[in-house]
């Protein structure tokens, strides 16, 4: 029962905690310029259409063939009349979105691989990290080279051969992690009361190196970027006309000393790309490793 006159309790709701990453975006700067370059990237890539002045394909041989930058064509045009600017705009598409594909194949791979490996051990373990030596063994970009000159050089095979060659590197993170989980209390617990396997490797151990796996992926988007850019460099990528940054830089690199701003522009553009992706993939880093945390505090 309820004295006359007395207070009501008022339910107020629980303060709004901030994430670590906002709090850390505040007072980073690097981590500022970091989102500022990838949203360039995102935004370029997704607006392509629109932002662009000009058609990326077709271009003007008469009218506008090695243009230099300024006027109607703010970075000039290439030597078949086309507009650097749109066609270092739509290169963001393929970019990018080589990054996020064949990142994510390494990543379904490789915590895959890396989950089952760390948790059964034994044979399984052996076979797992001997396939991932190999892969390893061999420098990721002639490994790239030789298995994209054995097919017809298209955007899909480049796709999933930059995905399929990245995995190792995810599985040995992931396995490392579970090696030191699957010992742990939870899981014991969770083994004593009858969950499966599955069970434990999904709901126990993925959340629990979700973390690292994160940081590794962020990374490896720029990497695949650079990756990709290599091998259009060398005519295995994007085919002409597809605009591609790497496939720019390869088309002026005969015209650096008269028309510079037709390998400039492109990669001008990788560069801020790969460095937006680093910059944020390292801020994630130290969030989730306390050492770091801590040493830079």
């Amino acid at each position: 029962m309820r004295c006359k006159g007395s207070a009501t309790p008022t339910l107020r709701p629980p303060p709004v905690t901030n994430s670590p990453f906002l709090a850390r975006l505040r007072r980073d700067p690097l981590l500022q310029l970091g989102v500022v370059l990838v949203t360039v990237v995102v935004a370029a890539a997704v607006l392509a259409p629109w932002l662009a002045p000009a058609d990326p394909i077709r271009g003007d041989l008469q009218g506008a063939y090695l243009l230099e930058p300024g006027g109607r064509h703010l970075l000039g045009t290439d030597t078949q009349g086309r507009d650097i600017l749109s066609r270092v705009i739509h290169g963001a598409r393929i970019s990018l979105g080589v990054g996020l594909i064949s990142q994510s194949v390494a990543t379904m791979l490789g915590v895959t691989l890396g989950l089952v490996a760390g948790y059964y051990g034994k044979w399984v373990d052996a076979v797992v990290m001997r396939l991932a030596d190999i892969t390893l063994a061999f420098p990721t970009l002639l490994l790239l080279i030789a298995v994209a000159a054995a097919v017809r050089p298209s955007l899909p095979v480049v796709f999933m051969l930059i995905g399929v060659v990245g995995w190792a590197g995810m599985a040995r993170l992931v396995r490392s992690q579970v090696l030191v989980l699957r010992s742990a209390e939870y899981v014991m617990a969770a083994r004593a009361l009858g969950a499966r396997d599955r069970q434990i490797l999904i709901q126990h151990l993925l959340p629990n190196v979700r973390g690292p796996v994160i940081v590794a992926a962020t990374l490896g988007i720029a990497g695949a970027m650079m990756a990709e850019a290599a091998l259009s460099f060398v005519g295995l990528g994007a085919q002409p006309p597809t605009p591609s940054w790497g496939a720019m830089v390869a088309d002026g690199r005969d015209l650096l000393r008269v028309a510079p701003w037709v390998s400039v522009a492109p990669g001008l553009a990788i560069g801020f790309a790969v460095l937006g992706f680093n910059l944020v993939g390292d801020a994630l880093r130290e969030l989730y490793d306390p050492r770091l945390r801590s040493a830079r505090a």
